[in-house]
Order: C-alpha cells, then sequence, then structure tokens
C-alpha cells in the first residue's frame, strides 16, 4: 500500500469517528430533559412541576433570578425565561397574579398570553398589585402615583429637596452694544456765507477741549459788522457829552445791537473782547469748540465754501455713553427705569461698571420679538468705545412665596410636573403653576407647599414610570 493510500485511509476513519461522536451528542441532548425544556417552552408531564420558575432583565440578559422582580441595575420588570412556567396564583402561597402582558416598547399593546413584539422582545408580564393604588385627587391626567423602593431610590440616583419659603431673585444678562450718548454730540455749523481759511483740527478721532479754536473763518458779513459794531461804538463815546437823553440811549443801543449779531453769529467773546481792545477789524473770525469730546465727523476741508446750516464738525463727548441692549418679552415686563444694572466688557473683562436703566423703548422688534432698553453707564478712562460689545446683567424685583430647585421641574410642553415625595417611598405627580425663575430656582404658585419635598434627581425615571402605570390602570 502507499503512502497516499494510507493518509486517505486515516482521513477517513477520522471523518467517521466525528460524525459518531456528534450523532450521540444530539440523542443525548434530546434524552436530557433540560436541553428539552430548551426546545419545547411547554413542558409536559412530571417535567413541568419538575423544571424551576426563571426571570431575567430585557436589557441585562446576564441577570437570572428564579423569582420575580424588578432588575436591580435599571428597575425594570424582570421577564420570565420561555421554558418556565408561569407562576400560579396561590392566595396561600403569597404568589403574585398575572393579569396580562404588554408590549415592552407600548405598554398599550397587551396579550393576555405571553408573547413577542415585532422587534422579537418578550412581552413583560403585568401583575396584579403593579395596577393597585391610584395616581390620587392631585395626581394630573396620564400620570399615577411611583412607589419605588429605598434599593431602587439608590440604585436610580432619586434625590429630593424641600420646598421652602423664601425670595427668589431674577437676575437678567444681556448682550448690549456701546453707541454715544446723543445728548452729549454737538454740530459745529455754519451761520453765515464765508469760506474756511483753516483747520484747526483736521481729522476725524481729534480729541478737543471746551473753548479750543477748531476752524478759522472768513466772511464778508463778519467784516462788515465788525466795522458796524465799531462805529457804533465810536458814535457811543461822542454822544457822551450830548444833553439828548434819547441821542445817547439811541447810540448805546446801535453799539448793542452789533455786539449782539457777533455773538450770534458764533463769534466768541475772547474775539469780541480783543475787538474792542485794538479797534482793529479782523479778516477772518475763528470758532471754538463748544464742548470737549472727539471730532467724531468732518465734513469741510481747508478752503471749503460754507453757507448757513452746513455742517462743519462734529464733536461727542464720550465721558458717559450708552448701552442699546435687547431684552425678551418676560424679562422686560419687569424692567423700570432708574434700575441699576452691572456692565462688563470683553476686552476688560475685570473691569465692573455700575449704571442704570435710562430709557425703554416703546415697540417691540418684529424680527428677534425683543424690546429694547437702553442703559447709561460711565465711561472713565473712555474703556468703552462706541460699537464695542458689553455684557449688561441687572436684578429684577425679586418675588416672595414657596421656591423649589429649577431641576425638580418636569416640562412637558403644555404643563409642569413635580414628583413629591410622599415617603415610604412613594412619589406623587402633581402639577405647578410656576412664577419667578433665577438663581437656579422656581416660585411655585400653586401645587407645592412649603415643607414637602420634591424629586430633584432622575426624575426622567419617575416621569416615565408614572406614564406607563397610568397605562395600564387604562
Amino acid at each position: 500500500m502507499t503512502a497516499d493510500a494510507t493518509t486517505r485511509k486515516r482521513a477517513i476513519t477520522v471523518a467517521v469517528a466525528v460524525l459518531v461522536i456528534l450523532a450521540g451528542g444530539i440523542v443525548a441532548f434530546y434524552k436530557v430533559p433540560a436541553f428539552h425544556a430548551l426546545l419545547h417552552p411547554h413542558p409536559v408531564g412530571d417535567n413541568a412541576a419538575k423544571t424551576a420558575e426563571q426571570y431575567t432583565c430585557g436589557m441585562h440578559p446576564f441577570i437570572i433570578t428564579d423569582k420575580p422582580g424588578n432588575c436591580p441595575i435599571c428597575g425594570m420588570t424582570l421577564t420570565k425565561i420561555e421554558g418556565s412556567p408561569a407562576p400560579a396564583a396561590s392566595p396561600s402561597t403569597g404568589a403574585r397574579k398575572i393579569l396580562f402582558y404588554r408590549n415592552p416598547m407600548n405598554p398599550e399593546i397587551t396579550s393576555q398570553s405571553p408573547a413577542k413584539d415585532e422587534m422579537g422582545m418578550d412581552f413583560v408580564p403585568v401583575y396584579e398589585d403593579e395596577t393597585k393604588g391610584g395616581g390620587g385627587a392631585n395626581s394630573p391626567e396620564g400620570y399615577a402615583t411611583v412607589q419605588v423602593g429605598a434599593e431602587r431610590i439608590r440604585l436610580a440616583g432619586i434625590q429630593s429637596a424641600p420646598a421652602v419659603s423664601e425670595t427668589i431673585n431674577r437676575p437678567v444678562r444681556a448682550a448690549g452694544v456701546v453707541v454715544p450718548d446723543e445728548t452729549r454730540v454737538r454740530r459745529v455749523q455754519a451761520k453765515i456765507d464765508g469760506w474756511v481759511e483753516k483747520l484747526h483740527s483736521n481729522f476725524t478721532g481729534q480729541l478737543v477741549t471746551k473753548g479750543q479754536p477748531l476752524l478759522e473763518i472768513y466772511s464778508p458779513d463778519l467784516v462788515a459788522t465788525q466795522r458796524e459794531y465799531l462805529l457804533a461804538r465810536a458814535g457811543v463815546e461822542r454822544m457822551k457829552e450830548s444833553p439828548y437823553e434819547d441821542a445817547r440811549q439811541m447810540s448805546s443801543g446801535l453799539a448793542q445791537a452789533a455786539r449782539t449779531r457777533l455773538k450770534l453769529f458764533d463769534v466768541p467773546e475772547s474775539f469780541i473782547e480783543e475787538l474792542e481792545r485794538t479797534g482793529k477789524v479782523q479778516r477772518t473770525v475763528t470758532l471754538n469748540a463748544p464742548v470737549s469730546g472727539y471730532v467724531s465727523g468732518k465734513e469741510v476741508f481747508e478752503g471749503t465754501r460754507v453757507s448757513p446750516g452746513m455742517d462743519l464738525l462734529t464733536v461727542t463727548d464720550l465721558s458717559r455713553v450708552w448701552i442699546e441692549a435687547d431684552l425678551y418679552e418676560y424679562e422686560a415686563q419687569s424692567v423700570r427705569v432708574g434700575q441699576t444694572a452691572t456692565l462688563e466688557t470683553v476686552s476688560d473683562p475685570g473691569a465692573k461698571l455700575k449704571g442704570r436703566v435710562s430709557f425703554i423703548y416703546p415697540t417691540f422688534s418684529p424680527e428677534t420679538r425683543t424690546l429694547k432698553v437702553r442703559f447709561e453707564f460711565p465711561n472713565p478712562g473712555l474703556r468703552l468705545k462706541p460699537q464695542m460689545y458689553a455684557n449688561v446683567s441687572l436684578d429684577l424685583h425679586g418675588a416672595t412665596g414657596v421656591v423649589i430647585p429649577d431641576s425638580a421641574l418636569i416640562e412637558t410642553g403644555l404643563r409642569q410636573i413635580v414628583f413629591v415625595d410622599a415617603g415610604d417611598g412613594s412619589f406623587e405627580p402633581r402639577e405647578v403653576k410656576v412664577g419667578v425663575r433665577g438663581d437656579g430656582k422656581a416660585q411655585i404658585l400653586s401645587g407645592v407647599k412649603a415643607g414637602e419635598n420634591v424629586a430633584v434627581g432622575a426624575n426622567f425615571l419617575l416621569d416615565s414610570e408614572s406614564k406607563l402605570r397610568a397605562a395600564l390602570k387604562r
């Protein structure tokens, strides 16, 4: 016999041996009652009495127990493993009675016998004791009282906090824009025809002080008015020795009228005094800054012809500025003129300035549905520049009443729900009316009394369980 034939014979012998072993295992599998029970969920004969009940968690299948109950990890009701008989309702042994089975994802779908949903998940048994107990007189529609044990409270992280009677503040924070104080903006305009001979402030942004020369203007009207005033003053001197009182008063009136005309043309008082002292007509007249500030607008250059009403320069005083911020409707209703505000800037986060509400605009913005509020702040060191962003915060008038942590509220869209700790692991759902909110707290106008404890942790678990129990009762 060759080597290849010997190798082929050994391979055939090994294959036959493996087939024999597999066949024997299959026979043994069917003959052992434990394996037979796995394939046939409904035990027959004496095996039905001998099979032990086993339950597991649909979310944590490694949790297996021989008693019904709840999962120690997530708190879900344990599901009976297929092949375990349903517990019989026996008052003498205290076994729990199964009323029906429900879909684990939709409690509205029920069955009178064990079943599976479209995803292959087992229906969850609903016991008689789970549907006992109502939601109470204060329970809102669609909610029921939740009864949990101490161990489930610890595992789920459910915490409670007392409702207290105190005053709650309403801090409001808004982003605003720095704008110049409009009451501190001055425009230098021409009141006569003429030409700009010289500009002393010839670029935008230049700092000027009150009384500082801005520009020199030549005007034939100003030259004529100067001569008129000098002649009138000379006439007053000549009429001093006149015996006629009327003539003296007329001469004095003409001089005073010419002087007033120069002042109405914005000729500085210092220029008029120099004209009186020297008695010489000046070709140009210097116009001075009416206020201290920055040149924020410049409309002329040297040699520009000007006419009455023409803007020459704009001077803005930035020692005080406005902050215009937008507040939402529920915030703006409590804002009042004169309230104190605090300002912080992005460029200087450590600095804080104190100001006040100076004006509340009468109309809402149709695009943002906000109300514009004006704040007035001092500007030491001119740190606040126009168009700079700033954060404004103010404390609105506080409200006194029953206050709970804001985390206790469950927002449903149409109402707010809280779970009141009734003791012994029982949590009662209540619909509440919320008032002022702020500092992580909420004022309760109705639904909870001072001294009661409300759940502030793992509320979503209580919410789900409460809705589930309410659905099971229906």
